[in-house]
C-alpha cells in the first residue's frame, strides 16, 4: 500500500543534510509551512540555501532559522519589509548572501526547473543591475536577458488537505508558490491542515498531484 504520510514534523525532514537548497512556500506569511520551518530550525541543518518569496517576517519562522545562523544564502524577490530586521542586520554584517530575483522571474524559474526547461529569455531585469553578467539578447527591438532554471533539494510547501498518495489541495491565494516548487525539487514535503481519505478529493479539485510530492505530514503532528 503506498503511503506518504509521515508519523512527525521532524521525521520528514530527518534526513536534510547541511548544504542542503530548500525552497519554502509562502508570500510572506499566506501559504507558509511554519511548522515544517520550526521543525527543521529543530533539525539542525546548517549553511542552507533558502529559497522563498521572501527573507522572513519578526522573529518567527524564516527569521528565526537566519538568526539562528543557518541559513548561507538567500535567493528571494522581497528581502526587505517593516520588520525583516533579522535579515537586514544580517545582510549588512556580511553574514548572509543574497540573490535577489524579482517575483516574476523567480517563479519563471522555478517553474522552468520543474518542466525540464534549460532556460528562458525575459524582459524583466533588462538594462538594470540585475542583468550584469547574465547573456542579453535582442528580440524584436525588446532587450531580454537569459535566466536560468532553479531547482532544490527539498521543497516544504503548505496545503489545505492531502491524501496518503500526496494528492494535494490548497485553500485560495495560499496556493501560491507551493505547486511550482513540488515539481522543483528532489523531495516536496508537504504540511497540510487535514489528511483525508484517498478517494475523497475531488480529482478536478487537485493542484498537486502526488507524483510531485514525497512526504505528507499533518501540520498538527508531533514534532
Amino acid at each position: 500500500m503506498i503511503s506518504k504520510i509521515i508519523d512527525s514534523l521532524r521525521e520528514a525532514l530527518s534526513d536534510v543534510p547541511d548544504g542542503a537548497s530548500i525552497m519554502v512556500g509562502g508570500f510572506g506569511l499566506a501559504g507558509q509551512p511554519k511548522e515544517l520551518i520550526d521543525a527543521l530550525l529543530d533539525q539542525g541543518a546548517k549553511d542552507l540555501v533558502i529559497i522563498n518569496n521572501n527573507a522572513g517576517n519578526g522573529d518567527t519562522g524564516l527569521a528565526a532559522l537566519l538568526a539562528a545562523g543557518r541559513v548561507r544564502k538567500v535567493i528571494c524577490s522581497f528581502p526587505r519589509q517593516a520588520d525583516s530586521h533579522v535579515f537586514d542586520a544580517l545582510y549588512r554584517a556580511g553574514k548572509v548572501e543574497l540573490e535577489l530575483v524579482p517575483q516574476g522571474n523567480l517563479a519563471e524559474r522555478i517553474r522552468a526547473g520543474g518542466a525540464g526547461i534549460g532556460g528562458f529569455y525575459t524582459p524583466t531585469g533588462a538594462g538594470t543591475l540585475l542583468a550584469e553578467g547574465k547573456e542579453q539578447r535582442t528580440i524584436d527591438g525588446r532587450n531580454y536577458v537569459l535566466e536560468y532554471p532553479l531547482h532544490a533539494d527539498y521543497a516544504l510547501i503548505k496545503a489545505l488537505r492531502g491524501d496518503r498518495w500526496g494528492n494535494l489541495v490548497y485553500r485560495k491565494t495560499a496556493r501560491n508558490f507551493g505547486p511550482i516548487m513540488a515539481t522543483a525539487s528532489r523531495i516536496a514535503v508537504a504540511q497540510v491542515d487535514e489528511i483525508v481519505e484517498l478517494g475523497t478529493l475531488d480529482p478536478e479539485a487537485v493542484v498537486t498531484p502526488g507524483l510531485f510530492v514525497q512526504r505528507v505530514v499533518a501540520a498538527g503532528a508531533a514534532k
